[in-house]
């Protein structure tokens, strides 16, 4: 099992609505992510600069980043993409992360 790690930005203003959002987070997008080997999936916030720190175990190569093809993962950045930075394609501007410490 590999651990990933990434982080992305919200919106000024958007806390409330980005939170909405996943508490309601689509069944058939959680579903892909459990197929695609994601076993694990917190975000967390820092407020004081609006980034977002993600953190996922993933059994397999890939991750939720490697998904943004499917239908189902397009509508949810075009969804989301009014809340947070996105790339022109809606997919949320992300910078993937090093893991410099891990302890068991």
């Amino acid at each position: 099992m590999k651990r990933l790690a990434f982080k992305m930005h919200l919106n000024e203003g958007q806390k409330q609505e980005y939170i909405k959002r996943h508490d309601e987070i689509w069944p058939e997008l959680k579903q892909l992510l459990k197929d695609a080997g994601v076993s694990e999936y917190s975000i967390f916030l820092d407020e004081e600069t609006n980034t977002l720190f993600a953190f996922q175990k993933v059994d397999g190569d890939g991750g939720s980043q490697d998904l943004g093809k499917t239908d189902i993962v397009q509508k949810w950045w075009a969804f989301m993409a009014d809340v947070m930075k996105a790339n022109p394609d809606n997919s949320p501007v992300s910078t993937e992360l090093e893991e410099v410490f891990y302890m068991e």
